[in-house]
């Protein structure tokens, strides 16, 4: 007669849920303090970057411009960047060789296809005009709301474009939109984009609610910029 024997096999204990959450909280204290150090490390450099970014297009988008002198303009008034007493709209004076105003550069945003468009664009007050854009974030679809930056035919619309105030000098005389690719008969209007229309349309959206809020505001500066070099 045979006897069969049950060995009994000893089950591990069940993990204590205190423990659990304590491991967790760990992981996840280390992870955002990992997080943090990466983003503190890396911003000094990212901002040097952002800085020699904006001062190449400042010149990109005023032709000829050579050096250049940053100001805010505030609820008081105009002021040179290090003295201003309160944050305000940055105004970017540039000035050729001899030192002459080539025009200042603004900057200017609204929303897009994908997310927020933010350029940089140029005015030159001797020709009441934009005279220059260029596009410093943008997260539009790549082959057609970029081309907002890369279509060589769209970007032309910034070499002259008319920015002028009405007779009263609290406003643009026209608002600047942009229209259907070859429908463009004024000169504030912006030659659309075939296929990238809500991109287009943001560009010049957002070039006349800057232009007509910001410009009225620096006529009474223009003497001022002109000296600042």
């Amino acid at each position: 007669m045979s006897t069969t024997q049950t060995s009994s096999v000893a089950r591990p204990a069940p993990t204590s849920s205190f423990r659990l959450v304590g491991t967790l909280g760990l992981i996840a204290l280390f992870s955002g303090l990992l997080v943090v150090s990466v983003f503190e490390f890396t911003k000094p450099y990212i901002e040097e970057n952002q800085r020699r970014a904006l001062e190449a297009a400042v010149f990109q988008v005023v032709p000829g411009a050579v050096s250049r002198q940053d100001y805010v303009l505030t609820a008081e008034g105009l002021f040179p960047a290090a003295e201003a007493p309160a944050p305000g709209q940055r105004v970017f004076a540039a000035y050729d060789a001899e030192g002459s105003l080539r025009g200042i550069a603004l900057q200017a945003s609204a929303r897009g296809y994908a997310d927020v468009i933010r350029v940089l664009y140029g005015y030159d007050p001797s020709c009441e005009c934009i005279i220059g854009m260029t596009v410093l974030e943008t997260r539009e679809t790549p082959g057609l709301g970029d081309k907002i930056e890369t279509d060589a035919r769209f970007v032309a619309n910034f070499e002259r474009l008319d920015a002028r105030l009405n007779p009263t000098g609290t406003g643009l005389a026209n608002a600047i939109v942009t229209v259907k690719q070859g429908h463009k008969e004024q000169p504030w209007e912006i030659d659309g984009i075939t296929g990238a229309t809500i991109s287009a349309n943001a560009i010049g959206r957002m070039l006349s609610d800057s232009a007509d809020t910001v410009l009225p505001r620096l006529v009474p500066y223009w003497t001022v910029l002109e000296g600042g070099a």
